[in-house]
């Protein structure tokens, strides 16, 4: 009975934990619907005639002090499963194909320029290895490792590539710009905890860093998870007619998460330090593009890093796969910080992309980020405050040329129009005024009378397809979308919509917004994936993840209804940890803390947390846990077993553009 109760347990905190296998196989190439329409066809050919094309900064920028370059760049899981390939961006090259914004090919272009860079003289960068960047800075006794990337296969490969080219020097120091996985998430692909700890290496975060790097995703991660999908285009072919890439970079690995625990915080501006005979001169940036961040000078060589704070794209005050909305004003003061603190910068580098040169451009570059994330925030209120709502306002703010033409301002992963949206919710959240949209009824139950008052299916596929013709997508979308919820297994409208949503996605700018579309696309004839995200890529960053975090998860999972008049208290003891927690049920709201001498329950569970773990990411198997010494039940087995059934267990496999 215990490995029931200890699955339940496992399965509550975190739902299914099945590896993506590739459930979606059809590939969009070559398919009659993929066709790119005449109207999207003109949209992309008026970009030509709006940027600067001619001008190959960048391109001479990204391809600037390039040491060496794998021809072949695969990485693999210890599995053999690729996690990585280089190669298979390689269709990315000369013009755009006409399913192809030209502007997010000639960024996705940029993002293929790969290897191992000489910044300056003592500073590198791995570039095309992951989704971000790696950056080594030479100490007087070893390498300073900035950001080692998303997962511990892809930041191992580029440490190799490194020491292939640049020669074996010990690690001194490890830094964490900010929170975000694609920034730490590698760490143990560089060096082991353990080496970390006996070779004294200086782990710098800023402060914040645990408590936000191990809570992002924990309370609500299996709906980010499956928006993350959609977000980065994770189960679409690379190819002209799917991905291309995330304008930030190509795209994130699903390899193996790991976190190593800082043992030096940055909490204040113009904080100093001497990390191996270099000076570092740091900017405290909380609550910017990440809640943990910081950006850094070096005075001696007048280099720049700005962290993810600045990076050569309008970033998002709100992510497509769910965030919380970032603080616009914030961010545009902490880059306003930066010209005026570090202004004398003659080179800049970031977490992302190609470096700058020349404190004229930097500090141009540095005006036009700080004046894009004011300007949307500026005009986003005055259109608050104007009357005009979150559906409203995208379609009237426009950038002036000034901000709008600059390539590094270009939407290729933030927007204008959901940026705007995101300023709109920081101030006044969902409803937007129109007590219409007070109680609206659901989807599911509005499109059927949709679809009842425009006259049934047929009349609003003729119509759809009438407005198809005039591409009048945006339309047809919210139309089609109508008709889906409300007969979900209408094949006719899905293909239709399908057909929209490519082009819709052929015509973005922006690499999620395509993704997006693209993945709508697919979902509407594959049908949603039939499984989630394998949770054990993250189970060295759970080790370090407070147990409390998962126990608030778990009470965001219980079922108030069918909890309702049930009271039951558990506890649940950590010997490892010397942590011993009471989980209480009452009121249809489960409360935890920590246990107190004498405390009477109905149950307990006596388990080590290296097993709990295990159990969460689906390691331990039924015999592991048959048969383990790591854990011992006591008290009612039907009342434990009663408290499990009571919580939700999510797959991540959800419907998102159907009911």
């Amino acid at each position: 009975m215990k490995h029931i109760i200890l699955i339940s347990l496992s399965l509550l905190l975190f739902g299914a934990c099945n590896d993506i296998s590739n459930d979606l196989k059809e590939n969009l190439d070559n398919n009659d619907d993929d066709l790119v329409s005449s109207y999207t066809n003109e949209i992309n050919n008026a970009v030509y005639d709006e940027l600067s094309f001619e001008n190959t900064r960048d391109f001479e920028d990204a391809e600037r002090g390039l040491l060496a370059r794998d021809s072949n760049l695969i990485v693999k899981s210890n599995e053999g499963t690729i996690l990585w390939s280089q190669p298979s961006y390689e269709f990315v090259h000369g013009d755009a194909p006409s399913s192809v914004n030209p502007s997010l090919w000639r960024q996705a272009k940029l993002n293929n320029i790969h290897g191992l860079f000489k910044v300056r003289d003592s500073i590198y960068q791995l570039r095309g290895y992951d989704l971000a960047n790696m950056t080594i800075i030479e100490g007087k006794t070893g390498w300073i490792i900035i950001d080692p990337l998303t997962a511990k296969e892809t930041a191992s490969k580029a440490l190799e590539f490194a020491r292939k080219h640049l020669g074996e020097k010990p690690i001194v120091a490890i830094l964490f710009t900010h929170s975000h996985v694609d920034h730490f998430g590698g760490s143990l692909g560089i060096m082991s905890a353990e080496e970390a700890v006996k070779n004294k290496v200086r782990i710098i975060a800023p402060k914040g860093f645990m408590e936000e790097a191990t809570s992002e995703n924990i309370i609500v991660g299996t709906a980010m998870a499956r928006r993350s999908m959609y977000m980065y285009g994770k189960n679409l072919p690379r190819s002209k007619y799917g991905h291309v890439g995330s304008g930030l970079g190509k795209s994130p690995t699903y390899g193996t998460f790991g976190i190593m625990v800082p043992n030096e915080l940055i909490d204040h501006t113009l904080q100093e330090k001497n990390i191996d005979g270099v000076r570092f001169i740091f900017q405290y940036t909380p609550e910017s593009e990440a809640p943990a961040e910081f950006t850094f000078y070096l005075p001696e060589s007048k280099t720049f890093c700005g962290a993810e704070v600045v990076s050569n794209n309008m970033h998002n005050l709100y992510t497509l796969r769910g965030t919380k909305v970032r603080n616009a004003v914030n961010w545009s003061n902490y880059i306003n910080e930066i010209i005026e603190l570090f202004g004398d910068a003659e080179i800049y580098f970031g977490s992302h992309h190609w470096p700058k040169w020349g404190n004229e451009n930097i500090i141009e570059f540095l005006k036009l980020q700080r004046d894009l994330y004011q300007y949307i925030h500026d005009q986003t209120v005055r259109l608050i405050n104007a009357g005009y709502t979150s559906s409203e306002i995208p379609d009237r703010i426009k950038l002036p040329k000034s901000l709008s033409l600059p390539f590094a301002n270009r939407g290729y992963y933030g927007t204008l129009r959901h940026n705007s949206r995101a300023v709109y919710q920081s101030y006044l959240g969902w409803y937007d005024g129109n007590p219409a949209n007070l109680n609206p009824l659901a989807p599911e139950e509005s499109s059927v009378k949709y679809v009842e008052m425009m006259g049934g299916s047929e009349n609003i596929l003729q119509k759809a397809q009438e407005y198809y013709e005039k591409g009048e997508y945006r339309w047809v979308a919210e139309l089609l979308n109508h008709l889906v919820f409300a007969e979900p297994d209408n094949t006719r409208a899905k293909k239709i919509l399908a057909k929209v949503y490519k082009q819709l996605g052929y015509q973005s700018e922006s690499g999620p917004w395509r993704d997006v579309y693209l993945t709508a696309a697919q979902e509407l004839i594959n049908g949603a994936p039939k499984t989630g995200i394998d949770l054990a890529i993250m189970q060295d960053v759970l080790k370090e993840t407070p147990t409390t975090y998962f126990f608030q998860s778990l009470a965001a999972r219980l079922d108030g209804m069918a909890a309702e008049g049930k009271i039951i208290k558990v506890k649940i003891e950590f010997p490892d940890l010397k942590k011993t927690y009471i989980l209480s049920l009452e009121n249809s709201v489960l409360h935890h803390w920590e246990a107190r001498i004498g405390e009477q329950v109905d149950a307990s569970v006596k388990v080590t947390h290296a097993l709990f773990i295990k159990m969460l990411v689906g390691k331990a198997g039924i015999k592991d846990i048959l048969f383990s010494d790591e854990l011992e039940i006591e008290g009612s087995k039907i009342d434990l077993i009663r408290f499990f059934t009571l919580f939700d267990k999510p797959d991540g496999t959800f419907n998102i553009i159907e009911p």
